[in-house]
């Protein structure tokens, strides 16, 4: 058993460094002597491959204690060692790691017959393990770029996305995307994803879940087009009224065909003691020169901070037309899709100063009932 005598660390920043570079050389060489044991013992289980019950990989995973892709490195390094002599040297001398080297192997790998280290190497010498990872993916395509297509058009013919919903009426997305595609996809996400003016709390999984609708809503100058049945108590907000029905979804609340009446393309099919009064045409409540003129004036998202573009706003009237408000261009201004649902779903409200612009004001929030009578 392995024993080691506790030693005193360091007090200076100079000598801890350097006690930390000696530790981490001694570490690399004994991981380069793992790696070739465990070629060894891969090479030996390969000649009675029948007769075990697992692999080389499953068990260093299990008496190693080591993660599957930590293990499968450690063979690959061993197993490749004699096609990358300077890339060995070159850890001896210290001026690779490891972790080069188990890069270094999988592309040996992928690679196969074609592989010349001497093409990667430089690299490996100026770059960290996980930057080196990432230019090592160039090699392979320039050695066997048909190859590389054919896997690629592949993985685009694998592309797969679920939909499910939830017993709350939540969609479950569950998919995988090709790296292309799916890059850009992230990247459009990633815009969109960024934290949007002032009040902006959100962590990173919230922005991008509100990224994926507001690209699904507003990912042009066409709105999606969608139907709405509501009875006029739902469309008014009265205590007692039911939810209104959108197709796909579960009833949705009063606040939300708020917003969507307020500036949006859906048809309304409106109802009164369970018989159908109105179906009205779908189109926009702000449009035409209305809109064009709303469009010049703020020509973005008005919250503080907020520079959404105008194609992807909505306006909104700060005296809402169910509750008296009118369509004079005073009353109106552009929110983006975030910050028009905050004024609705949210509980948030705005203020327009000539002086200040749009301040919004935060919901009031209650953090506990006062105590009753003794």
């Amino acid at each position: 058993m392995l024993q080691l005598v506790a030693a005193e660390v360091p007090g200076t920043r100079q000598e801890i460094e350097f006690e930390l570079l000696r530790v981490r050389g001694e570490i690399e060489l004994r991981e380069l002597w793992f790696s070739r044991l465990a070629a060894a013992l891969a090479a030996l289980d390969d000649t009675d491959e029948e007769e075990r019950e697992q692999t080389t990989i499953d068990w260093l995973r299990h008496n190693c204690r080591l993660t599957h892709n930590v293990a499968a490195d450690r063979v690959r390094i061993g197993e490749k060692l004699p096609q990358m002599p300077r890339s060995e040297d070159a850890l001896y001398n210290g001026e690779l790691g490891i972790q080069h080297l188990a890069v270094m192997a999988r592309t040996a790998v992928a690679v196969g017959d074609g592989f010349d280290e001497s093409k990667l190497l430089g690299l490996a010498k100026k770059l960290s393990p996980g930057r080196f990872y990432h230019e090592s993916l160039h090699y392979r395509p320039s050695l066997r770029p048909q190859e590389v297509a054919e896997e690629q058009a592949d993985l685009v013919e694998n592309r797969r996305l679920s939909m499910s919903t939830a017993e709350d009426g939540c969609l479950v997305l569950n998919g995988v995307l090709d790296p292309v595609g799916g890059a850009a996809v992230r990247t459009t996400l990633e815009r969109l994803a960024k934290p949007m003016g002032k009040h902006d709390h959100r962590d990173r999984e919230k922005r991008l879940g509100d990224a994926i609708v507001e690209l699904a809503t507003h990912g042009g100058k066409v709105k999606v087009q969608m139907q709405v049945t509501s009875s006029i108590e739902t469309l008014l907000g009265l205590l007692g009224a039911p939810g209104a029905e959108t197709e796909f979804s579960l009833p949705v609340s009063s606040k939300t065909v708020e917003r969507w009446a307020c500036d949006s393309s859906l048809t309304r099919v409106l109802l009164q003691d369970s018989v159908v009064i109105d179906v009205g045409r779908a189109q926009r409540v702000i449009a035409g020169p209305k809109r064009r003129a709303l469009v010049a004036r703020d020509q973005h998202c008005q919250w503080p901070g907020c520079e959404r573009p105008a194609s992807w706003c909505d306006g909104h009237h700060i005296v809402h037309w169910i509750n008296g408000g009118g369509l004079e261009l005073e009353n109106m201004v552009l929110l983006c899709g975030r910050h028009h649902w905050m004024v609705h779903e949210g509980g948030w409200q705005i203020v327009k100063s000539d002086a200040d612009g749009i301040l919004p004001v935060a919901p009031m929030h209650t953090l506990g009932l006062p105590r009753g009578p003794d």
